[in-house]
C-alpha cells in the first residue's frame, strides 16, 4: 500500500511515492494504448468496412472529440468522488470500450465503442494528473510526471505496435480483445495496491496572474499535440509510401516508442531544474524531427531515422506540460490536468482531422511541412511565454 508522499510526514520524498507512481504509469499505458491502438490498424480496418485510410483517421478524431469536450466537465462534476474509484471506474468502461469495438459488426458500432473510451479518457487524465501532484512535494513534480508519464511513451513502445502487429497476423479485432484484457489486469491492480489521496474538495479559486499562464500552457500543448498527431495518426500511411512492408509497420512503431521512452526518461530530471529550457529544446527537436521525415520521404531509411528523433522528443512533451499547468497554480491538480487533457485531445482531434484533410488533397509529405509548422509556432510561444514557462 503506497502513502500520500506529498501529505505524510513519515515518507516525505519521491521514494515513498514511487510504488504509486509505477501502478499510475500502468494505468496510463493501458489508456494510451486504447487511445491510440486505431492508428497501426486504419488500413485493415478500412479494409474491413470498405473506406479509406483518411476516413477511419476519423475514429481517432472521434475519440479525441469527445475527451476535448468533456474533461473538464466531467472534472468539475466528480470532483468530491474519491480518485481511487473514479479510476476503478475508468479501467471497466476502458475495458467495455475494447469489448465493443472488438465485436463490432459495422464501422457505426465500432465508433459507438471508441465514442465510450473518449467518455472515459476524458475524465482519467484528469484524475491521472491530480494523482500525481499529491503523491510528491511540490518540488518534486517534474520527477513525478516523468516517472508516472513512462506509461505514455510505453504505449507507443510495447501497447501500439504490438497491437499493430497482432491485428496485422491475427485481425484488428484480436487487438481490442487483448486490451480489453490487459484493462481488467489494471483495474485489479489499482484495486490492491493504489491508495485513494485525492481530495474531496480542492482548492478552486485561482491565485492572482496565474489564469494567464495556464491559458499560454494550454495553448502550446494544443499546438505541440496538434502538429504531431496531424502526422502520427497517419504514420502507418507515411511508413507504407516510403517502401515498407505492412508487416515492418509494427517493429518501426516500436522503435519510434523506445525512442519516446528514452526521451522522457532524459527530460524527467530536468523539469524540475531547468522547465523552460527543457521545452525549448523539446518542442524544437520534435519539430525539427517531424520536418526531417518529410524532407526524407520517400527514403524509407531516413524517414524511420527522423521518426525515432520526432518520437524521442515526443515522449517528453506530456511530462513536461503537465509539470507547467500543475506549477501554474491557477487552479487544482485535477481542473489544471483536466485543461491538459481537454486540450492534448483538441490538438489530437484537429490535428487527425487536418491531417486526413491534407493527406487526401495533396499527400503525405505536405502533412509532414503542415505538423512542422504548428510545432515550431508552439516553440515560439514558449519563447516569448518567459512567465508560463519559467527556468525553474
Amino acid at each position: 500500500m503506497v502513502k500520500n508522499a506529498a501529505s505524510d510526514p513519515a515518507e516525505p520524498g519521491f521514494s515513498g511515492a514511487r510504488a504509486g507512481l509505477i501502478i499510475l504509469s500502468l494505468t496510463a499505458f493501458a489508456a494510451v494504448t486504447t487511445e491510440m491502438v486505431p492508428v497501426g490498424l486504419l488500413p485493415a480496418i478500412g479494409h474491413t468496412f470498405g473506406v479509406a485510410a483518411s476516413t477511419t483517421g476519423l475514429l481517432v478524431s472521434l475519440y479525441a472529440v469527445m475527451v476535448a469536450a468533456l474533461a473538464v466537465p466531467l472534472t468539475l462534476a466528480t470532483r468530491r468522488v474519491p480518485g481511487k474509484r473514479l479510476l476503478l471506474v475508468a479501467m471497466s468502461c476502458y475495458a467495455l470500450s475494447n469489448v465493443i469495438s472488438a465485436l463490432a459488426p459495422t464501422l457505426a458500432v465500432l465508433a459507438v465503442g471508441r465514442a465510450i473510451g473518449g467518455v472515459t479518457h476524458a475524465l482519467f487524465f484528469s484524475v491521472f494528473i491530480g494523482y500525481v501532484s499529491r503523491l510528491v512535494p511540490p518540488a518534486q513534480t517534474g520527477r513525478a510526471f516523468a516517472l508516472a508519464s513512462v506509461g505514455i511513451p510505453a504505449g507507443f513502445v510495447l501497447g501500439v505496435p504490438l497491437a499493430t502487429a497482432l491485428g496485422n497476423a491475427a485481425g484488428w479485432r484480436a487487438a481490442f480483445a487483448v486490451l480489453a484484457a490487459v484493462m481488467l489486469v489494471v483495474l485489479v491492480l489499482v484495486a490492491l495496491m493504489l491508495p485513494d489521496v485525492r481530495s474531496q474538495v480542492d482548492e478552486l479559486r485561482p491565485e492572482p496572474g496565474r489564469l494567464r499562464q495556464m491559458a499560454t500552457v494550454i495553448g502550446a500543448n494544443t499546438l505541440a499535440l496538434l502538429g504531431h498527431y496531424a502526422l502520427y495518426t497517419y504514420v502507418s500511411v507515411l511508413l507504407l509510401r516510403s517502401g515498407a512492408r505492412s508487416a515492418a509497420v509494427g517493429p518501426i512503431l516500436l522503435v519510434f516508442g523506445i525512442f519516446g521512452l528514452l526521451g522522457v526518461w532524459s527530460a524527467g530530471p530536468r523539469l524540475d531544474r531547468h522547465l523552460r529550457r527543457s521545452a525549448l529544446v523539446i518542442l524544437a527537436v520534435l519539430g525539427a524531427g517531424i520536418a526531417g521525415a518529410g524532407a526524407a520521404f520517400p527514403v524509407l531509411a531516413l524517414v524511420i531515422v527522423a521518426g525515432a528523433v520526432w518520437n524521442c522528443a515526443f515522449g517528453a512533451v506530456p511530462s513536461l506540460f503537465q509539470t507547467a499547468a500543475v506549477r501554474a497554480r491557477a487552479t487544482s491538480p485535477e481542473l489544471a490536468g483536466a485543461w491538459i487533457n481537454a486540450s492534448s485531445n483538441a490538438g489530437i482531434a484537429a490535428g487527425a482531422a487536418l491531417g486526413g484533410i491534407v493527406l487526401a488533397s495533396t499527400g503525405i509529405r505536405a502533412v509532414t511541412w503542415l505538423a512542422a509548422a504548428l510545432v515550431i509556432i508552439a516553440v515560439l510561444i514558449v519563447l516569448l511565454a518567459r512567465r508560463a514557462f519559467p527556468r525553474a
